[in-house]
């Protein structure tokens, strides 16, 4: 699947500093460096400072930037990445219309609506979890500290060489009275770093020189340079993970209540917030002792969160943000696949993993799969052979017999609706035979036990191997093809079915509202579809939803429950008539389930029981269903 092209949108107003928009320079450079077409969104109204010093420090080239919010509405876009802050709820909505949204360290009241979800810093408890909590994918120093502070045995501490940094536009104006109550703390060796959006004017900047404080305009590669620091004075942010990677202790001083949150739940030591709060430096003795706390705490920090320091095995450190996005291929629908239901925010997101998000749509209900990247997984021999062997303990061809009669059972309930349907239409039942359609039909047992019970079958499979056996070992009209994509065989179509069968294929389409309006063309009024899939409402699903989910197979794109069939049938033109509960497992209920788990047990009075309230409660992990065309409709679905 060919990859499209990215949008990366930065927050750039003023009071957001200048942090978010360089990480989303330095994204969209490792992108194209990664030969992904990618561009940086900057509105042409120019935000509050010049942006071309920025651009050209960053090594970003302007045909990489897009100013016109119409231009990029026109264009087509894989994804949009927005590492904005606190996105409004009005502004999500307009992105959201144009494309599969990430977000970056997303702190906003839209933040669950998301469809993938990377924070680099660690969030607040109670916030919608991220897919992926990954502080090792910020660029971290090469040059680092081999441990934090100083060492217990060391002599005393003369001189401590002090970072004070607040960002590239310290909206909050911490930068001064940070270094003058830091100078009372001690011996000190002060240097304050002024980004290139701060404000502050050359008399105040003269103030803190006067003081012995050496002031430095921008700094090249900062997070390069803090290994020479006895300690960071910054607020929460990435200098401040930065330095906890190049093994240099971190106080923090917040500028509002929410980084003071942040920072406190992370584990740093903070001064407090504001103005306030950097006057309370003034109480801080800065010792070789209160520093060797302080690095004990930096240093619980870093492993906690898994960031790499000196002489450690860099593992995943070695990748970056542009690493981990530029391999993505978004598979994801902007509206539900089953029914097309949307709304401005998007379907509520019920679980993420890294590499994929579930939705729920407000609409049919139903759970539908959002993905990162191509489901690891072909229909080819192996998925009958080694992948089948694996989940069933046996191969499909092994398997065959029991599978033979299995489909026999299913016909049954097929039967009896064909017959009554004939009937009702004075014709005569067994006249003519049935012709079935068996849609992903694998190596053909539900062909063969069609053809047993007198009907006409033909098959359908992406399997060329299957498909190969079907015909020539069966001796039975099979096709290879993705359904619907693949036009059927003039031979196949004449006439139409009386039965299309999908034996746990329907969950495997991306577009089911595409498929089951196809399904409903090609059956005959009064026809029957009949389709069994797993249940997102069996007892493995009710014992916890979430790791229902996560054991769900790669490409099952959507999660059927029985109590939703019905209505979901009825917006494409077919009217339920049987639903049979079946993949009873007692052995999967919580509590006792590791007992009856045993094949001793099987057999017992115990697991009996469970078999039987599983099935009077209907808790069976997998269902059957079989439902008729009617002959008039409005199909109100999505086509």
């Amino acid at each position: 699947m060919m990859q499209g092209p990215l949008l990366v949108v930065s927050t750039f107003e003023k009071g957001r500093g200048g942090g978010h928009l360089v990480r989303s320079l330095v994204l969209v450079r490792s992108l194209r460096a990664l030969k992904r077409e990618v561009y940086l969104y900057i509105p042409e109204l120019k935000p509050h400072f010049e942006l071309r010093s920025i651009i050209t420090e960053g090594t970003v080239e302007a045909s990489w930037l897009i100013g016109d919010i119409e231009t990029i509405k026109n264009l087509s876009w894989e994804g949009i990445i927005l590492d904005r802050f606190r996105t409004a709820p009005e502004e999500f909505a307009q992105w959201a219309a144009l494309a599969p949204l990430i977000g970056i360290d997303e702190g906003g009241p839209q933040r669950d609506c998301f469809d993938f979800l990377i924070d680099l810093l660690p969030g607040l408890p109670g916030n919608a979890l991220p897919n992926i909590l990954a502080p090792h994918l910020i660029p971290l120093p090469k040059n680092r500290r081999p441990s934090f502070g100083i060492s217990r045995d060391a002599p005393k501490h003369q001189t401590l060489k002090i970072l004070v940094s607040f960002g590239a536009e310290d909206p909050a104006g911490l930068s001064i009275p940070a270094c003058l109550a830091l100078k009372l703390s001690g011996q000190t060796d002060i240097t304050v770093l002024f980004g290139g959006l701060n404000q502050t004017g050359e008399q105040q900047k003269a103030v803190l020189a006067a003081e012995g404080i050496r002031v430095v305009e921008g700094m090249t590669e900062l997070r390069e340079q803090l290994a020479i620091y006895d300690l960071v004075f910054t607020h929460f942010g990435l200098t401040a993970f930065e330095s906890l990677a190049a093994r240099v202790p971190v106080l923090v001083l917040s500028p509002s209540t929410y980084h003071e949150k942040l920072a406190l739940h992370a584990g740093f030591i903070s001064g407090g917030i504001g103005k306030k709060g950097a006057r309370c430096l003034r109480n801080i003795l800065l010792n070789d002792k209160a520093l060797v706390s302080l690095g004990d705490r930096c240093e619980r920090i870093r492993v906690r969160y898994g960031i790499k320091a000196t002489g450690e095995d860099e593992g995943p450190s070695s990748q970056g943000l542009g690493d981990l996005l530029g391999a993505y291929t978004l598979r994801v629908p902007l509206t539900c696949p089953v029914c097309g239901g949307a709304s401005p925010t998007r379907d509520p997101v019920c679980a993420r993993f890294p590499d994929r998000s579930y939705r729920r749509c407000l609409r049919c209900g139903m759970v539908y799969l959002l993905r990162c990247s191509i489901p690891p997984i072909t229909y080819a021999r192996d998925y009958f052979f080694s992948f089948y062997k694996q989940q069933y303990g046996k191969t499909y061809l092994e398997d065959f017999p029991h599978l033979v009669q299995c489909g026999k059972k299913r016909l049954h309930h097929s039967k009896r609706i064909l017959y009554r349907s004939r009937k009702k239409r004075g014709e005569d039942p067994s006249k003519t035979p049935f012709r079935l359609l068996d849609i992903g039909c694998a190596y053909g047992p539900f062909l063969v036990a069609a053809q047993e019970e007198g009907f006409l079958p033909f098959g359908m499979d992406p399997a060329e191997d299957a498909v190969r056996y079907v015909r020539d070992e069966l001796n039975m009209p099979a096709f290879q093809g993705f359904f619907p994509e693949t036009p059927l065989p003039p031979t196949f179509r004449e006439g139409g079915f009386d039965l299309i069968s999908l034996w746990y294929v329907l969950e495997h389409f991306e577009k089911p509202g595409a498929v089951l309006t196809e399904l409903y063309r090609l059956l005959k009024p009064g026809g029957v579809l009949a389709f069994a899939t797993p249940s997102g409402s069996g007892i493995s699903g009710r014992k916890s939803f979430k790791d229902f989910l996560e054991q769900s197979p790669p490409d099952h794109w959507t999660i059927w429950k029985p109590s939703r069939i019905r209505s979901i049938l009825k917006l494409f033109g077919f009217k339920l008539k049987k639903v049979v509960i079946s993949g009873h497992h007692p052995e999967r209920f919580p509590l006792v389930g590791k007992f009856l788990g045993e094949s001793r047990k099987k057999s017992g009075i115990v697991y009996g029981l469970f078999l039987w309230i599983s099935r009077l409660l209907h808790l069976g992990d997998t269902f059957e269903v079989y439902a008729v065309k009617k002959t008039a409709i409005t199909i109100s679905a999505v086509e």
